[in-house]
């Protein structure tokens, strides 16, 4: 029997996937939740062989509880379900050393399969996505400009970003503005929009 670990913030969508895997004679559903700060705590109670995760959720996000399930639980093997078919989430999934990466419209009989892949030890990302992913390149932006670019991503400051990295705030800005100008951005905002959705922070 597989057990799986599902989570998924939007509850009839759980309720829904949870009931369409019960009816597999091989798939047991041991734990859910709709958050992701409680995903590892579930997966250290139920000790689960899968972990299907939702990206967008309350709390960490399911790429965040990916990589920390592969670090404190490395048994549970993760699958990310999602409608974010974006490349660099596919990217930051297998960073985050996630088995699965599949899209929300996927047949039930393939998440199935799915499943009971990465459980076997297998992989299982969608090929569309898979391709999208190869297609978006390699980053344009300097090991700095990516530095300063993901803390401006995280709400930083540019004397906040220069303090963090022992720069001056004109350097910063020059970072800033260098990395605007490789990705064809509006703005900084913009900047950051296009390298998460190419992988590149």
């Amino acid at each position: 029997m597989i057990r799986v670990l599902l989570a998924e913030d939007m509850v009839m969508l759980r309720r829904a996937l949870a009931s369409l895997l019960e009816l597999e004679s091989d798939i047991e559903v041991v734990a859910e939740t709709g958050n992701g700060d409680q995903v590892l705590t579930l997966a250290l109670e139920h000790r689960p062989d899968v972990a299907v995760l939702d990206i967008d959720m309350p709390g960490i996000d399911g790429i965040e509880a990916a990589g920390l399930i592969h670090r404190k639980l490395p048994s549970c093997r993760t699958a990310i379900l999602t409608t974010l078919g974006r490349p660099g989430n596919l990217r930051r999934a297998l960073e985050a050393h996630a088995s699965g990466f599949l899209l929300k419209d996927t047949e039930p009989a393939r998440l199935a399969a799915a499943i009971r892949e990465v459980a076997a030890g297998g992989r299982v990302v969608d090929p569309e996505l898979a391709l999208s992913a190869l297609q978006a390149g390699e980053s344009p932006l300097s090991a700095r400009e990516t530095e300063v670019l993901r803390l401006a991503a995280q709400g930083e400051e540019v004397p906040e970003i220069a303090r963090a990295l022992f720069l001056s705030a004109g350097t910063v800005r020059n970072y800033l503005t260098a990395a605007v100008t490789r990705l064809n951005a509006r703005n900084r905002m913009d900047a950051v929009r296009i390298a998460r959705d190419s992988g590149w922070l």
